[in-house]
């Protein structure tokens, strides 16, 4: 097995949303959350950033569901200067064991626009509005063969979920490759 080869599942926690890093976007972009009809910008930029899922029609609807007033409070959008949208995260939550954890999820930037600074502040801005919506701590999910991405998380202080042997050993791995664990 080759943890930066294969597509391996890991998680990664943050255990509260105090000092989140200020980061701000470069000059000429923005965020600007869910808006009526944003389901189909979402698939465009998960089909173009994803190359290792399968985007289809269905999967929008199968994650976030259709509640608009949900959507609007924790899907946001990042934009270029002239408001074309190019990057997606959803400040999510799951309920566990009757409790609402905050989540990130489904974080992309398509291509183009990936290494320009953006990942940063999109970031900041779903850790920001997870608190502002009363998440106290937050999660979220990976693979490992998203190097750049788990550095990036790491950077912000989230940490590996090692709950079994399995997960020491491909953490472990990882190590090598991850710069700010």
């Amino acid at each position: 097995m080759d943890v930066i080869r294969d597509y391996i599942d890991i998680r990664m926690t943050r255990e509260n949303l105090d000092d989140i890093p200020d980061c701000a976007l470069p000059a000429g972009y923005s965020i600007r959350w869910y808006q009526s009809g944003d389901d189909v910008l979402w698939l465009r930029i998960q089909s173009l950033a994803d190359k290792y899922n399968k985007v289809t029609p269905d999967l929008f609807q199968e994650e976030f569901g259709t509640d608009t007033r949900v959507l609007s409070a924790r899907q946001c959008f990042l934009c270029d200067g002239d408001t074309n949208v190019i990057g997606t995260g959803s400040a999510w939550f799951d309920d566990q064991e009757g409790q609402s954890l905050g989540r990130v999820h489904w974080v992309a930037i398509i291509p183009q626009y990936q290494g320009k600074g953006l990942a940063k502040p999109l970031l900041a801005a779903l850790c920001n509005r997870l608190k502002s919506l009363g998440h106290s701590e937050t999660y979220l999910t990976t693979q490992t063969c998203r190097v750049p991405a788990i550095n990036l998380y790491a950077k912000f202080g989230f940490a590996p979920v090692i709950d079994s042997d399995r997960r020491r050993w491909i953490w472990g791995e990882l190590a090598a490759h991850v710069k700010y664990l």
